[in-house]
């Protein structure tokens, strides 16, 4: 497998989002029966309005994104990874790339007004849209989004009450990882990571981000029905606590929290992490660093992610970013992207693209029994994402408090 260029800390530890947060706090909407799920789409609260572009002008010959590390590669990194060239070809609009190393500093880009687009993760998106900084998507106006993965469209990260707020980039989940010669018995749980009595104490890895709270809460729906968790982003004060009880407890068998992949595959290799939370794209690495570690999607099921390509509700350059989004989700690029970077393409027709056939099997990009396991990172805001109306949820500020708290 080829190396991917070095992923940078994608979300912070102390968040920013509390404005944006509040906002979403303050608006209306929401589902009308209490304890029913919300529909497709749906995230219970009502974005500024704003309207989708409704058709493309001529291109303004730029386009500036705000961009994860390798996902707007120009062949600076490797001559041989480049599908920013061709698109600046064919299209005319030059890129300017600003490459961003946290879902809060990619926040505070875009509030700038500076930039087009955002390759948005899942605990940005709604803080994004809630603000008023990115627009509705006319996805009619993207041909390529027609062969986006269905599992993949109207999801609560992208949309907000059926309205597309962006495009799919792609997908992975977040998986379990031991060391084949320290764990014996392959775990088939998460519960291997949260066992207090573990005998792996100050081996155990979990992922660096107030995001991880909900890695416990998905934990505690099948290890704690009491507590009525249905969606692990959706927590309530009761709920929280017990997952930040759990998490808490966890910390001592920690061996250290990650969020650079490359030093979790060396901790790995090294034997100092011997079980815990990864991502495929580690596993790969890891075991061609010939270190005997094996992954599994547990029983309980698991968090993930899907990036989403966003537009600024103010772009200065809206035809150059949509002809983006429809490139970066187009058979070949997406293919591109996904096995530079390591995860699942979002467009369909992407896996007849890879140089590697086999790589949409290893990252299971054409099984929806699989990711229909993964909850996807999804921002948590004040009405509940489970479409409970009696009882206010927890935000995303609410949890960068807890993480600090947890992390001591």
């Amino acid at each position: 497998m080829r190396s991917p260029h070095r992923r940078i800390r994608r979300h912070s530890l102390i968040a920013t989002a509390a404005l944006a947060l509040a906002a979403v706090a303050g608006c209306g909407g929401g589902s009308s029966t209490t304890g029913s799920a919300p529909a497709p789409g749906s995230t219970g609260f009502t974005p500024p309005k704003i309207e989708a572009l409704k058709s493309l002008g001529q291109g303004e010959g730029q386009v500036n994104l705000v961009a994860w590390a390798g996902y707007a590669e120009d062949g600076s990194n490797d001559p041989k990874v480049d599908w920013v060239h061709p698109f600046e070809e064919a299209t005319g609009c030059k890129v300017n790339t600003k490459t961003a190393g946290t879902s809060d500093e990619m926040v505070n880009l875009m509030k700038t007004g500076e930039y087009d687009a955002v390759s948005a993760s899942g605990d940005a998106s709604l803080r994004l849209i809630a603000s008023g900084t990115v627009a509705p998507v006319n996805t009619d106006l993207i041909p390529n989004y027609k062969d986006v993965f269905e599992g993949l469209k109207l999801k609560p990260w992208n949309s907000v009450n059926g309205v597309p707020y962006g495009v799919p980039h792609g997908r992975g989940a977040n998986l379990l990882m031991w060391r084949t010669d320290k764990v014996t018995t392959p775990p088939d749980s998460w519960g291997v990571v949260f066992d207090p009595a573990s005998p792996y104490k100050g081996h155990v890895t979990a992922y660096d981000s107030p995001i991880y709270i909900a890695d416990a809460a998905l934990y505690l729906m099948s290890a704690k029905p009491e507590l009525g968790i249905k969606d692990p982003y959706a927590l309530d004060d009761k709920q929280l606590q017990a997952a930040v009880d759990l998490l808490k407890q966890q910390k001592a068998n920690i061996g250290e929290y990650w969020s650079d992949y490359t030093k979790a595959v060396q901790s790995f290799k090294s034997g100092d992490t011997v079980v815990g939370t990864t991502w495929q794209v580690i596993a790969n690495l890891t075991q061609a660093e010939k270190a005997p570690v094996q992954v599994t999607l547990p029983k309980e099921g698991s968090t993930g992610w899907s990036d989403t390509w966003m537009v600024a509700a103010k772009a200065q350059h809206p035809t150059c970013a949509y002809k983006w989004m429809d490139w970066i989700i187009s058979p070949k690029a997406n293919a591109q992207v996904a096995e530079w970077f390591g995860e699942a393409p979002s467009n369909a027709k992407a896996c007849g693209e890879t140089s590697d056939k086999t790589f949409c099997d290893t990252y299971h990009a054409e099984d929806e029994s699989y990711f229909s396991k993964v909850h996807y990172w999804t921002t948590p805001i004040a009405q509940c994402l489970d479409g409970r109306t009696d009882v206010k949820c927890t935000d995303y500020s609410e949890w960068t408090r807890a993480w600090t708290e947890i992390k001591g």
